[in-house]
C-alpha cells in the first residue's frame, strides 16, 4: 500500500475526489496518510479532519523563508514515509530543496494543456488568447513552475460564450478524472520517465 500526502490551500475538490476514489477502489493500493495546508481555514483541511485523516496546518509566517517552511514539510513527509506527494490547489511554489527531497515523487494538476498557459489564471489566459481547446494536465513537479514531465492530459472545448467560471467548472470535471487516474498509474508502477517523456509499461 503506497502512502500519499496531499498539500492544499483551498477547498480541496481534487483532494476530496482522490480520497473518494481511494475509498471506492477506483485508485488501488494507496492511502492518504497526511494532509498539509498553508491556510488554517482551508475547507479541504476541514474535510480531511472530519474524515479522520491526519491533517496539519503549517503557518508560513512561523518560518524565516520558503526553504525553512519546505524543510518543515519535508520532515513531516519523511516521518510518515510518504511515497507520493500530491499538490491539490496548493498555492505556493515549492523550493528546489523540496523537489530534490522527493525526486519524481511530487505531482500536480494544472488547468491547461501544458506547456500552454502556465502559472496563475490559466483559464483566463486561454479565453483571452482565443484558443478553441484547452484542458488540464497532470505532471511531475520539477524546479520550474508547471514544467515537469507530463503524465496525462484531457482536452476541453472552449465555447463561444464561455466565461472564466464556466470554463473552469468544465475543466475541473476533467481534473477530477485524470488526477485519480494518474495516481493509480503511479502507485501501481505502470509508468516510467524516459528523459522528460512519461511512458507506459507494457502489461
Amino acid at each position: 500500500m503506497k502512502k500519499l500526502a496531499v498539500l492544499l490551500s483551498g477547498r480541496g475538490s481534487n483532494f476530496i475526489k482522490i480520497y473518494e476514489n481511494i475509498q471506492s477502489g477506483v485508485i488501488k493500493n494507496a492511502e492518504i496518510v497526511l494532509v498539509i495546508s498553508n491556510k488554517h481555514d482551508a475547507p479541504g483541511l476541514t474535510y480531511a479532519r472530519e474524515s479522520g485523516l491526519n491533517a496539519i496546518y503549517l503557518n508560513p509566517k512561523d518560518y524565516s523563508d520558503r526553504e525553512q517552511y519546505d524543510r518543515a514539510i519535508v520532515e513531516l513527509l519523511k516521518k510518515e514515509k510518504i511515497d507520493l506527494v500530491c499538490l491539490a490547489g496548493y498555492m505556493r511554489i515549492i523550493t528546489k530543496f523540496f523537489v530534490e527531497s522527493f525526486p519524481n515523487k511530487i505531482i500536480n494538476i494544472h488547468p491547461s494543456l501544458l506547456p500552454a498557459f502556465p502559472g496563475l489564471d490559466a483559464q483566463r489566459q486561454a479565453l483571452e488568447y482565443g484558443v478553441k481547446y484547452t484542458g488540464c494536465t497532470v505532471h511531475f513537479v520539477d524546479e520550474k513552475v508547471d514544467h515537469g514531465a507530463i503524465i496525462l492530459q484531457e482536452v476541453v472545448e472552449v465555447l463561444e460564450d464561455d466565461t472564466v467560471e464556466a470554463l473552469s467548472a468544465r475543466i475541473l470535471q476533467k481534473e477530477h478524472i485524470i488526477y485519480s487516474r494518474a495516481i493509480d498509474l503511479i502507485v501501481n508502477d505502470r509508468i516510467y520517465i524516459d528523459g522528460r517523456i512519461v511512458r507506459f509499461k507494457k502489461v
